[in-house]
């Protein structure tokens, strides 16, 4: 990114630009003033003079004035002809070239001239122009360092405001930008009172208004997402109970096919009732993983086996880690199962080093899915089958709490495909248990 492309140069520079088209008019205004008025002394005293040559040469006196002739060669030829036709006028020239100001006039058919010295006119409005100048560059300066400087302050706070909408949407509910509001009005300006009472700034702020807005929904937002979390918690919480007690009662009725019918929507709407207890506790926070030391390839042999599903399992680098055994084989078990209600076989589970891949070959993820991942109560393509969404979603809760990497995609060649990249490195003893060695 270039540097002109951010905001703060952006303002800094246009108003620079600004500044100096309003310094460029007002100079050159303002030397056109001075210039007519200097002018306008000097051609008032060459005028005076020419009055008085003439008057002069009217009575025939003499006068020994060396600024005053008849027909000098140098007069400029515009002013000559202006003579010529009856008329006096003046115009800057050269005289023994040095300029000067000519004035001229008619004299029995002749031109009587008289001339003043110039150049200390034009070194005088080389000076002011010096000077213009000089302070259109000064306050071009001093301008574009306060827009910077404006530029900068507000790029900061708009950097904010941006950085904390991004950790909002990475899932940090609790970040807030908290810009100030009372009693100064925000920015440090004073405040008026209004209506009521109440106070309110005197300027207003839309950066202010921005991060307010952002902060009122990040907060909204929470408190949503808190009241969701409580509803399905105390859900979950009031169906265990009843539930425990239809499969208890259940179990009493006569064997048959109504009793297998029963038996089998009870499990599930149990099942779908745990699932739903898991996903509360891994939201609340106060999930916390019993880490050990294994074998990456090993563990996921056994969890591979404990499901009874087909699947095979290939070690191309095998790697020890430290994790939840526990937790990992919920991981993995989400995984195939999902594989195989929703996907087509062959399932294939890779381990190489810390990470591992679990693939299926059917109609692959659906986009919504890669793109915000998975949601509770939504599985997206319909081809990827039926289901309630919790299992991808205890998977992420689950891979969260374990400091997992976790990819979803579609392979190349079809087919849905997780990535697990399992976390390496040194662990503090506070975190091994079971007499796990650091390494």
């Amino acid at each position: 990114m270039r540097v002109t492309s951010s905001l703060r140069w952006k303002i800094a520079l246009t108003t620079t630009a600004v500044c100096c088209a309003v310094a460029a008019v007002l100079g050159i205004l303002v030397h056109n003033v001075v210039a007519q008025q200097i002018v306008g002394e000097v051609r008032k005293d060459v005028d005076r003079d020419l009055d008085y040559a003439l008057a002069q040469y009217q009575y025939g006196t003499s006068h020994g004035d060396v600024n005053v002739a008849v027909d000098p060669p140098g007069l400029p030829e515009p002013l000559r002809m202006l003579v010529a036709r009856g008329r006096t006028g003046s115009m800057v020239g050269e005289h023994a070239r040095k300029p000067v100001m000519w004035a001229a006039g008619p004299a029995d058919d002749k031109v009587l001239a008289v001339w003043l010295p110039y150049e200390s006119t034009r070194h005088r409005l080389r000076d002011i122009d010096t000077a213009i100048l000089a302070s259109a560059a000064l306050a071009a300066g001093v301008v574009a360092l306060a827009g910077l400087f404006l530029a900068n302050r507000i790029s900061r706070r708009l950097t904010t405001t941006a950085a904390v909408a991004r950790r909002i949407s990475a899932g940090d509910l609790d970040a807030r930008v908290g810009f100030p509001t009372e009693p100064d009005g925000g920015d440090g300006t004073e405040g008026t009172t209004g209506a009521g009472g109440r106070r309110r700034p005197r300027y207003h702020d839309e950066v202010r208004d921005v991060a307010q807005a952002l902060d009122l929904m990040a907060r909204s937002l929470q408190e949503r997402i808190e009241a969701e979390k409580r509803f399905t918690a105390d859900v979950a919480h009031e169906l265990r109970t009843p539930l425990t007690g239809s499969l208890a009662a259940a179990a009493l009725l006569p064997e048959g096919r109504p009793k297998e019918m029963i038996n089998d929507r009870l499990k599930a709407l149990h099942l779908l009732t745990e699932d739903l207890l898991e996903i509360s506790r891994l939201e609340s926070g106060v999930e916390h993983a019993d880490l050990t030391r294994m074998e990456l390839g090993e563990a996921v042999r056994r969890a591979v086996a404990g499901t009874r599903l087909e699947a095979s399992v290939r070690i191309v680098r095998d790697a020890v880690v430290f994790t939840d055994r526990r937790r990992l084989d919920r991981i993995l078990t989400n995984l195939l199962v999902n594989a195989d209600k929703h996907g087509e076989p062959p399932v294939e589970v890779t381990v190489e080093g810390p990470v591992v891949v679990v693939r299926d070959h059917g109609p692959g993820y659906p986009p919504e899915l890669i793109e915000q991942g998975p949601q509770r109560f939504r599985t997206g393509d319909p081809g990827r089958g039926r289901g309630h969404g919790l299992g991808l979603t205890i998977v992420v809760g689950q891979a969260s709490v374990l400091d997992i990497a976790l990819t979803f995609a579609n392979a190349p060649d079809g087919g849905a495909m997780t990535t697990l990249r399992l976390p390496v490195g040194r662990l503090t003893d506070e975190r091994l248990t079971g007499g796990a060695s650091q390494r």
